[in-house]
């Protein structure tokens, strides 16, 4: 797993993550995305950070072939906390974050782009949540940020996807890019943010999070204790193992 950061003259700090082969991040990769996320913020040379990955795509979740090799409950507690302290790591960073999203964003990848401050996509992007499909909830609170409240009613219940180019029209989505120039797109904004005054800006950064109408954190935790009642349930086993055996789930409740 590769997890990468550094941080230029500019004050443009960039996180990258290459976690092959579809950067599903087990659970220590997601504390320690958090960790170096929270840690850039931190620093007083960073101005702004990027968000992004390498390879077929930006995000696609947890781990669930980690899930179901654990006994017990463990790697599933572990997944939940390990998402929840990286979502609010984008969130709470001290200074703004730009998510670079290429490829497919699922899962955990929503909550990653729903909690950053700007989004920039390639043209080959998509958006969505599969939990439905895997037998758990979550980052419906993220794909709230990013589409209208019924259109992100239907993609939960449908586990359907939308492109970047959607986002883009509801602005959600700063701008829609070629791949190939996803990273200079991020940057390009980067640099105008970095220009300021970064007093201003860390304070412009706190106060916007002040004033968010949603506790995300909150809200989030909300929608894991419906997850937890799945596991409990049993269904949520049946749907992981039918995807980690490429199998179409039939759920019998």
């Amino acid at each position: 797993m590769g997890i990468t950061h550094s941080i230029d003259d500019d004050g443009i700090a960039e996180v990258v993550v290459d976690n092959p082969p579809v950067n599903a991040l087990p659970v220590a990769g997601w504390f320690e995305l958090a960790d170096v996320i929270r840690g850039l913020g931190q620093d007083s040379r960073a101005r702004v950070v990027i968000l992004r990955a390498e390879g077929r795509g930006f995000n696609a979740g947890v781990d669930i072939k980690e899930m179901q090799a654990t006994e017990g409950f463990h790697a599933l507690i572990g997944a939940n906390r390990g998402c929840y302290e990286a979502f609010a790591a984008v969130y709470e960073c001290a200074v703004p974050v730009i998510a670079a999203v290429h490829g497919y964003c699922l899962g955990g990848g929503i909550g990653l782009a729903g909690n950053a401050d700007i989004v920039i996509a390639s043209t080959d992007a998509t958006f969505g949540l599969p939990e439905v499909d895997r037998g758990a909830l979550g980052a419906a609170t993220h794909l709230a940020r990013l589409v209208p409240q019924h259109k992100m009613r239907a993609m939960v219940y449908t586990a359907a996807t939308v492109t970047a180019q959607e986002l883009h029209h509801y602005g959600s989505v700063l701008e829609v890019v070629e791949r190939d120039q996803l990273r200079s797109a991020a940057y390009a904004v980067a640099r105008s943010i970095a220009e300021k005054s970064p007093t201003v800006i860390r304070a412009a950064k706190e106060s916007l999070t002040g004033i968010d109408p949603v506790d995300v954190k909150r809200s989030y935790r909300f929608e894991q204790g419906f997850t937890f009642e799945l596991n409990l349930a049993g269904v949520a086993d049946e749907a992981r193992d039918a995807f980690v055996e490429k199998k179409d789930p039939r759920f019998s409740r």
